[in-house]
């Protein structure tokens, strides 16, 4: 059962949890952390915000109902990558992440917010569209991720140390593409595919997946931060497999190589990314570089050669 209100198609559950509609027509609340455009509609709460980074595909995604609602190009979900839609400790976690923001962005070239960083995973990881700053959606997924910084805040020590493996150690090797597709097919293929395709919930792709396809056309795109080995690899043996990540360090590393060997949307512009390229991240797949290293080491490694030179070049006169 939906209420729906323009654009937006709000669960009845997120509108009586947040306590949005009231009695005389309350259609405005307290304004934006990050934002002073002026009063928000009162259905852009937290809850709806959960809802949003939760069922992705369904409010947002390519098959919505209304063509102005599809901002993302895929059916993955935002909680496809932040696992327990971001409420666990650990990698990947959106618990601190309010914390974080505004910073200095190497990528964009300035200072970016939290709406800023939103839109950045809607454009990569969700190979879609910006929202617009002042949206519902943008404002309740905003709100969402600022109450986790609450909830955060109030945990004991204990509930805010991550159940993980060790920290992801890189090799110091090239990553083994041929060694890593074994990797895959005894430890991934079955919940994410043979070819990388993913489970999906049900037959409707607007239920989003069950477990998230790893490339192919509906998958992240290739400007996304997972497409970097070592971002990936950290990922990976942080998390997966699912309910049992114990995969070592090389198995993670070659594994996150194969992953990102396969084909996957391709997002335009990206040499505009990093208008300074020594602030470039010396596993980013994709050219330019401001070093003479091959493309092929930056998508493979070793990474330690390259991160020596830029480690001696902030030393040069």
């Amino acid at each position: 059962m939906r209420l729906d209100n323009g654009n937006i198609r709000l669960p009845v559950a997120a509108v009586i949890t947040a306590g949005a509609i009231v009695a005389g027509g309350l259609w405005m609340a307290e304004r934006s952390a990050s934002n002073n455009l002026g009063p928000e509609p009162a259905a852009a709460t937290a809850e709806y915000g959960r809802y949003l980074l939760r069922q992705t595909a369904e409010y947002l995604g390519p098959n919505h109902e209304n063509p102005e609602m599809r901002y993302s190009g895929t059916h993955l979900a935002c909680a496809s990558c932040h696992l327990d839609i971001g409420e666990k400790p650990g990698t990947l976690s959106l618990l601190q992440t309010s914390t974080r923001y505004p910073r200095d962005s190497g990528r964009d070239g300035g200072i970016r917010d939290l709406r800023d960083r939103i839109n950045g995973c809607m454009q990569r990881s969700m190979n879609g569209q910006p929202l617009p700053r002042d949206s519902v959606e943008m404002i309740a997924m905003e709100k969402y991720i600022l109450r986790l910084g609450d909830q955060y805040a109030l945990m004991s020590d204990a509930r805010k140390t991550p159940i993980e493996p060790p920290a992801f150690a890189e090799p110091d090797r090239k990553a083994n593409v041929d060694a890593g597709r074994l990797v895959y097919e005894q430890r991934c293929y079955v919940c994410h595919g043979e070819n990388g395709e993913g489970l999906q919930a049900t037959a409707n792709p607007s239920d989003g997946y069950v477990f998230p396809p790893l490339w192919g056309p509906d998958s992240f795109n290739n400007g996304a931060g997972m497409t970097r080995v070592l971002t990936a690899a950290r990922f990976i043996k942080a998390r997966m497999p699912f309910g049992q990540p114990d995969l070592t360090d090389d198995q993670a590393y070659d594994v996150a190589a194969f992953i990102n060997s396969n084909p996957r949307p391709i997002k335009a512009d990206l040499e505009k990314d990093f208008p300074d390229l020594t602030r470039k991240p010396v596993d980013s797949p994709y050219p330019p570089y401001a070093d003479d290293f091959p493309h092929e080491q930056h998508r493979l490694g070793p990474f330690r050669p390259i991160r020596e030179y830029y480690e001696q070049l902030k030393e040069a006169p």
